[in-house]
């Protein structure tokens, strides 16, 4: 896997644009606790994927994992702002497959860079 910065990498970019996403459909929203929460998991992912890569080595690939983990968070938390009516269906789902789509990609990424390690 060879990339020369985070902002290099596919994942990274789409992490980011989905945080644009997210800040932009919660801009209105009263609920302040949920909004902040689903922008701050969304934030999370594009930066602990910077954070990583900038860090390298093991620090990278357990800053994928928590990247994961802010994906998975975001994802949980778009179903319950669509449960409560924060959010609309159509945003909902596009956080649902954005998070899914990243998250594979984690996946990937964290795979490709154990397997060049092992050569």
């Amino acid at each position: 896997m060879a990339f020369h910065s985070f902002e290099d990498l596919d994942v990274w970019k789409r992490a980011g644009s989905l945080a644009v996403f997210v800040y932009s459909q919660l801009g209105g929203s009263r609920d302040f606790t949920l909004r902040d929460q689903m922008q701050r998991a969304s934030v999370s992912v594009p930066s602990n994927i910077a954070e990583g890569a900038e860090r390298g080595g093991k620090d990278f690939l357990r800053f994928l994992k928590i990247a994961r983990g802010s994906s998975s968070e975001l994802r949980t938390q778009a179903y319950i702002a669509f449960k409560i009516g924060v959010l609309d269906e159509e945003p909902m789902k596009h956080i649902v497959d954005e998070t899914k789509r990243i998250n594979r990609m984690l996946f990937a990424l964290t795979r490709s860079l154990r397997d060049d390690k092992a050569e």
